[in-house]
């Protein structure tokens, strides 16, 4: 189960990664445009929708791999102080109330508004006139991920709730807060100075 649950977080984390590169792409794009602009008095017509696009898609196809590393932003001044099963039983009523409803219906709007913006040839207002196909297509594919991740978050509570303890998931570089802020929950000296400000 474990093996099946981390490849759907290295599933995850390949896209998330691969379309973190369009914070490559837009700066190209911005900068691009500037220059265009402001030196040669030239301005695109299509920089702008290039933009909002590249920033869309790296926002929501960045979701499920933020998911997968429970990154998301949450109020938990009372949540990080619980035991793990009470957490767990948090999080899995959330995720049958709101999670799973709300991402089933992102997947068929998102479905029907991506069919609607196909069939009737839907472009930008913009000089430019870009297809919002290729754009709109996002919106259900990454209800399928989130639905995906969300599944995944859900096994791992039932996990923590029969075991008293979180599984083990995907981790990336940590911020030296976060680590310090840990270590010190653990009672572990993360600061390399040992007690009473003695070097280990």
């Amino acid at each position: 189960m474990q093996r099946v649950l981390l490849w759907i977080d290295r599933l995850n984390a390949f896209i998330g990664r691969a379309f973190g590169w369009s914070i490559l792409a837009l700066t190209l794009v911005v900068c691009y445009e500037v220059f265009a602009r402001y030196l040669f008095g030239a301005p695109t017509k299509w920089a702008f929708d290039a933009s909002y696009m590249l920033y869309g898609a790296l926002f929501m196809m960045a979701g499920a791999y933020t998911l997968s590393r429970n990154a998301h932003v949450r109020g938990d001044f009372l949540y990080r102080t619980w035991r793990p099963r009470r957490q767990a039983w948090m999080d899995l009523i959330l995720y049958l109330l709101f999670f799973f409803p709300g991402i089933i219906a992102l997947i068929v709007a998102g479905a029907i508004e991506a069919e609607n913006t196909w069939m009737l040839d839907e472009r930008t207002n913009s000089p430019a006139t870009v297809p919002l196909f290729t754009f709109k297509v996002l919106i259900p594919i990454v209800g399928v991920l989130m639905l995906l991740q969300g599944i995944v978050e859900f096994v791992r509570c039932l996990i923590c709730i029969r075991t008293g303890t979180w599984p083990q998931r995907l981790r990336d570089a940590e911020e030296t807060e976060k680590l310090l802020l840990e270590g010190a929950s653990a009672g572990i000296d993360t600061t390399g100075v040992g007690p009473k400000g003695s070097s280990r």
